[in-house]
């Protein structure tokens, strides 16, 4: 509904073609030009805007970039999702666009005294395109449904991103740690990890704000081009090359993620910049752009994962059948690598169990004394139960080999023929 109104409020594409070039704020001169001036390309909309594929030097999106670096960052993750990836272009791109077009002065300010009045930044006001749009332009019943479905779709993208980190770590890292951790502890280590997560997060929204000019599209194109390619090449690699290994995998992943760490870390501490204040950050980053660093980090961590996987030991192939290309048509059964670990870890929780119980069985009341009052309000918080709960009955595993109840044909048979025989007739 949105897009449709705001074409309808432009008068069409034909209009907006038209007007986005002259789409300029009203006040573009210094309010102190002692401390900077701005120039006319600063608040002067591209004359590329309308282009996909533009410069590969002075472009702010260069066509290799586009091609082969945003391929690398968002081909993997987005491969199930086909043609939906083209609907931004229309639910999103062109409605800020249209937005710069009807609110210049608002959208497309340049001035920091006027930017900081305006959104609350003085890097500039684009992010406030769509939300400015919609306030502008909805009806007011429909202005409602459209925050609620703009908040909803933010509450749902942060509780899965904190679910998923969440069940990473405990899964993947605390059981490593403590193989014999209870439920009851993985539940209570997934909710304060989830703390962590919101309070890290909470912490990172002023390096959110100053990064990249303060335009969030670019921000968030930034940080998948310094994480994301390792992923990407690991991916690809671990699919259409049999040789991979987990050896080559890790390394290949730590040194990725150290190279795109040094490009972010060196990204935060001397700026991005903007039009009116460069900065004065050195070539690695002021240079290349992060499209370009995406493919070389790409480059760099498949060349990292091939070395360190063919100077270790290949994995066999009764672990591949059917996980990589070359062996997709495999009909042989495989065997998991990590069968052994989840063995150890079960053995360690089970051993973990008996000896709780064996505890709890020789002094039940020092065992109840021990449990002060915060630490039962902290297990009540963390869903982790009393501590008075009755201990589970063991539940006996079931055997692996299930018993044979097939019935031999002949012997069915010959008990058919003697009962039809002593059947009276």
């Amino acid at each position: 509904m949105t897009p449709q109104n705001s074409f309808a409020k432009v008068g069409g594409y034909s209009a907006l073609l038209a007007g986005y070039s002259s789409a300029r704020p009203s006040i573009v001169s210094s309010l102190d030009p002692q401390r900077y001036n701005i120039s006319p390309h600063c608040y002067t909309p591209r004359q590329d805007a309308f282009s996909l594929l533009r410069d590969p030097v002075t472009g702010d999106l260069p066509w290799p970039g586009v091609v082969f670096g945003i391929a690398i960052v968002g081909g993997w993750p987005a491969a199930s999702c086909g043609y939906l990836k083209l609907l931004p272009m229309f639910l999103m791109v062109f409605p800020g666009m249209i937005s710069r077009v009807l609110y210049p002065d608002e959208v497309g300010c340049v001035v920091p005294e006027v930017c900081k009045e305006v959104c609350g930044t003085e890097l500039g006001c684009s992010n406030i395109a769509y939300p400015k749009l919609v306030m502008s332009v909805m009806p007011n019943g429909l202005r409602g449904l459209m925050l609620a479905v703009m908040l909803a779709a933010l509450m749902s993208s942060l509780a899965s991103i904190f679910n998923s980190s969440s069940t990473l770590f405990t899964m993947d890292i605390w059981t490593r740690i403590r193989p014999q951790a209870s439920e009851g502890e993985l539940i209570i280590v997934g909710r304060v990890w989830v703390l962590c997560i919101v309070a890290i997060s909470i912490c990172w929204i002023p390096f959110v704000q100053a990064a990249q000019s303060g335009q969030l599209f670019d921000y968030i194109q930034s940080i998948s081009c310094y994480l994301a390619p390792p992923i990407a090449s690991i991916f690809l690699l671990a699919v259409f090359v049999k040789r991979v290994n987990e050896t080559g995998a890790f390394w290949g992943l730590m040194g990725g993620l150290a190279m795109g760490l040094c490009r972010m870390v060196l990204e935060f501490w001397f700026g991005t910049g903007t039009c009116i204040f460069p900065s004065n950050c050195p070539f690695l980053v002021r240079g290349i752009h992060y499209l370009y660093f995406a493919v070389i980090l790409f480059v760099c961590t498949s060349l990292l994962v091939l070395l360190v996987s063919f100077c270790s030991e290949p994995i066999d192939d009764q672990h591949l059948h059917r996980l990589v290309f070359s062996l997709r048509h495999s009909k042989e059964e495989r065997e998991d690598l990590d069968w052994e670990q989840e063995e150890r870890g079960r053995r360690a929780r089970r051993e973990a169990e008996e000896r709780k119980r064996e505890k709890s069985r020789s002094d039940p009341v020092a065992e109840e004394e021990i449990k002060s009052g915060i630490c039962g309000l902290i297990g009540w918080f963390c869903g982790g139960g009393s501590s008075s709960r009755a201990p589970k009955q063991e539940v006996p595993e079931a055997s692996e080999q299930l018993p044979d109840i097939s019935e031999k044909v002949i012997l069915s048979y010959c008990h058919i023929m003697e009962n039809s025989l002593k059947a009276p007739y």
